[in-house]
């Protein structure tokens, strides 16, 4: 399996990773994570729980983010509790 680095995401962001315990990525995060660093468009995940989808369409996410006071991303979640906590994910 490849590493996130390989994947093709910033060296800071995958330097952050390790301390979160991210050391390879999951299917799901080694199939969409080059998709998403490569394209404008949008980008649907679907799996089952625990296949880190929240770091498969976040970590390319962070990635491309530049310093902006404009909004630069939407993230869709069905619940309240479930964008919290995704957006808890995404702060870590």
């Amino acid at each position: 399996m490849s590493s996130f680095l390989e994947l093709g995401l910033p060296k800071p962001l995958v330097d952050a990773l390790e301390p979160l315990g991210f050391q390879t990525p999951t299917p799901v995060q080694a199939e969409a994570i080059p998709t998403a660093l490569e394209t404008d468009k949008d980008l649907v995940i679907v799996a089952k729980t625990g296949t880190g989808k929240t770091a498969a369409f976040g970590l390319p996410l962070l990635a491309r983010l530049e310093e902006t006071k404009v909004p630069r991303g939407l993230v869709l979640a069905p619940t309240r509790e479930l964008a919290c906590q995704i957006a808890d994910d995404l702060r870590s």
